[in-house]
């Protein structure tokens, strides 16, 4: 089994302990920053945008994991300033050409992630296996923290576990976003989840002072 990494969700950090929260991450060693890059069109909300990314870039060279929830991705990806260390993950519902936006990320050299919404079926994603390094399965509709997690998103985790085994393609990361509890962790651990998004329901429900704390404690959860 795959190492477990924590990508911990910026969207819930407050943005007066910036710095403050960098220095803590950089120390625990988190292993990606979440972006949540919100349109208002794809989903019901702004979010993370450009001018966020590049002053994140100047504070830490810890990797971004940039989740875009925003409609037809494909051409707005130069907007962005992608680094190969990155993961840049599109939606499977963002846009009519899945395959080719999958491609149009290809000379970045970047993790190429597929995200699909709590209610979209596992299958939609087969034919699309061969263009991509992971799935980032939402535990919640996008669009807002500190939503509850869609309790058949815990099943649907099981049978894209199976999924995966089945296509022979367990080469694929799994990626778990939205109301992840230490116990909904260790649960989706059990289903092979290795990326794990820390938001308000880890990480983010104490003040700075307590965040290392309370990484180590969800590390261990999801050993």
């Amino acid at each position: 089994m795959r190492k477990s990494q924590i990508s911990a969700s910026m969207m819930c950090s407050n943005l007066v302990d910036l710095q403050a929260t960098i220095d803590v991450f950089e120390k625990e060693k988190v292993e990606y920053l979440h972006i949540d890059v919100m349109d208002g069109e794809f989903v019901p909300n702004f979010g993370l945008g450009v001018d966020y990314i590049r002053g994140l870039r100047e504070l830490t060279s810890i990797p971004l994991d940039l989740h875009l929830m925003i409609k037809d991705p494909e051409y707005k990806l130069p907007w962005i300033g992608i680094h190969k260390e990155d993961i840049v993950t599109i939606h499977y519902e963002s846009t009519f050409q899945v395959q080719r936006a999958l491609d149009y990320l290809v000379p970045y050299g970047c993790k190429r992630f597929l995200a699909i919404n709590p209610a979209t079926p596992i299958g939609q994603i087969e034919e699309v296996l061969d263009y991509i390094d992971g799935v980032n399965l939402l535990m919640v509709n996008p669009g807002f923290a500190g939503q509850k997690i869609v309790p058949s998103t815990l099943r649907k985790a099981e049978k894209l576990q199976k999924f995966l085994q089945e296509m022979h393609r367990e080469d694929i990361i799994l990626e778990v976003d939205g109301n992840i509890t230490k116990e909904h962790g260790a649960t989706l651990r059990s289903c092979g989840a290795s990326i794990f998004v820390a938001g308000t329901s880890s990480i983010f429900c104490t003040d700075v002072s307590h965040f290392g704390e309370k990484i180590r404690e969800f590390r261990k959860a999801v050993e």
